[in-house]
């Protein structure tokens, strides 16, 4: 029996769902869709069995800025990970599928592999996993497959496949894979749909580890040599795998399609007739989601009147979004930003992303909510010297040991029991109790319970950016960063 070794990419960060997706915290972690993240569903969608042969636990490919989330999210869906390799910076699909075939070659000369993106939705789990099962005996030919989706429009927006002359267009392969189209005019969309020999690309992959580093010796030979170095000079950090930097970053940022499968002569292409959407605009989004009789979708806390073929959606428990009126319109608004897009304009998302950065704003790349291995933290409200923050933290997170050069910190507890130490004087605060860390002083603080700890932390200083941290010890082991120029000056 063998077994399938999936392998999720979840480096990315996209903006195409901006304000939702952004750098520091992209689709792939969060609930677009379903009570789950995009990530977790697809984690679920590639465990159990395809056919006879069982899924081991996932290899996680994702930068090393989501080390944590990607941990805590499996975590929290039930999920055992397999490794979890952390790229020093995003190359793109070709370093990436590289190195998860070197790795897992190396532990297993016949390894089989299924390399899926994270950010798909796919909800029938069980057919995916039948189409897989379908594709497992062209590996026994040293066939390199990939999935492709029965088109049910003239879309634009996504890469084609086109079957071989002599594939029959109403199977369920594996069938020869004759090119790959790249994004159509609309004239093409429509011709390659009426063909039925035309199939959407998905961007997902099954081959033997053995097949897909021989296709990069013929065609991509360049990246071997940094990859393998890659890999060979990783180091643990935790529970995780971090590959070398420097060799890393002489890859070139290419994707698996141009750097491998474009040139191939060996591969075949299993069709998939079930749901399937990249969600990779709003009005793809939109196309998902629940609707009423008038074509819209309300998501969070959004009510619309009278409008059509429209989405609103508000993921801020403060922020009230009500639309009147609207004629396919995406409105999307979150604590510290609002998109407004008519449905036809949504692939332009990132323009608007561009001009957020140009003009030095953090809404363009920064969520409103920081994510940390021990919880998180938002920002309520800031000042010329002081900052005012909620702070999380989970059952048995622990802040760094730390102090501060420039700034001094209040503390009250709003929900549950934290553990607070200053100085090394250690005690408990309780709902309703409060502590003064003083300027300079050593503390943490941590969730010793088994409820999360909610509290208000009140700044007060010249200086009240995250840089100002010097670290003791950390049982996240995050490096202690050296301080900054402009901070030895205040």
């Amino acid at each position: 029996m063998q077994m399938i070794h999936p392998c999720i990419l979840c480096g990315g960060s996209g903006t195409r769902l901006w304000p939702l997706s952004r750098k520091s915290y992209p689709k792939q972690f969060v609930a677009v869709t379903g009570e789950e993240t995009l990530f977790q569903a697809t984690a679920r969608r590639l465990s159990g069995i395809c056919g006879t042969e069982p899924l081991a636990p996932p290899l996680i490919l994702t930068h090393a800025d989501f080390r944590f989330i990607a941990s805590q999210q499996l975590g929290e869906a039930g999920i055992e990970a397999g490794t979890i390799l952390l790229e020093p910076e995003s190359h793109n699909t070709a370093p990436a599928v590289l190195v998860a075939a070197l790795q897992l070659q190396a532990c297993d000369p016949e390894a089989v592999l299924l390399v899926a993106p994270s950010d798909h939705r796919i909800p029938d789990a069980a057919a995916f996993r039948a189409a897989v099962a379908r594709g497992l005996p062209a590996l026994a030919k040293g066939r390199i497959v990939t999935f492709g989706i029965r088109p049910i429009r003239a879309e634009t927006g996504y890469g084609w496949l086109e079957l071989n002359a002599e594939a029959e267009g109403t199977g369920d392969g594996p069938a020869p894979l004759a090119r790959f189209v790249e994004k159509p005019a609309p004239e093409e969309a429509a011709a390659m749909l009426r063909s039925n020999r035309f199939l959407w690309n998905a961007g997902i992959f099954l081959f033997r580890a053995a097949d897909m580093i021989a296709a990069f010796e013929a065609h991509a030979p360049a990246l071997i040599a940094p990859v393998r170095a890659a890999l060979a000079g990783a180091t643990l950090d935790l529970d995780f795998l971090r590959l070398a930097a420097a060799p890393w970053k002489a890859t070139a940022a290419i994707s698996l399609d141009y750097a491998v499968m474009e040139p191939a002569r060996n591969l075949s292409v299993v069709p998939y007739a079930g749901s399937w959407s990249d969600l990779g605009t709003w009005d793809a989004v939109w196309s998902e989601c629940a609707r009423d009789a008038c074509g819209t979708g309300c998501q969070g806390t959004a009510d619309a009147i009278d409008c059509e073929n429209s989405l609103l959606r508000s993921d801020s428990a403060e922020v009230r979004l009500v639309g009147i009126g609207l004629r396919d319109v995406m409105a999307i608004a979150t604590r510290d930003a609002v998109l407004v897009a008519h449905r036809s304009r949504t692939q332009e998302v990132g323009a608007a992303v561009a001009l957020l950065h140009a003009q030095g704003a953090q809404q363009a790349t920064q969520l409103h909510t920081d994510h940390r291995p021990w919880g998180r933290y938002e920002c309520l409200s800031k000042g010329d010297r002081f900052q005012v923050k909620r702070i999380h933290v989970r059952p048995g997170g622990m802040l760094s040991l730390q102090s501060h050069h420039h700034r001094a910190e209040h503390w009250i507890v709003v929900e549950g029991t934290a553990k607070v130490t200053i100085d090394g004087e250690t005690r408990l605060l309780s709902e309703n109790q409060s502590v003064y860390v003083p300027l300079g002083a050593v503390h943490r603080m941590e969730n010793p319970g088994k409820v999360p700890v909610v509290l208000i932390e009140v700044q007060t200083g010249a200086y009240l950016g995250e840089d100002d941290i010097i670290r003791y010890e950390d049982l996240y082991a995050r490096e202690a960063q050296p301080e900054p120029e402009r901070l030895r000056r205040l």
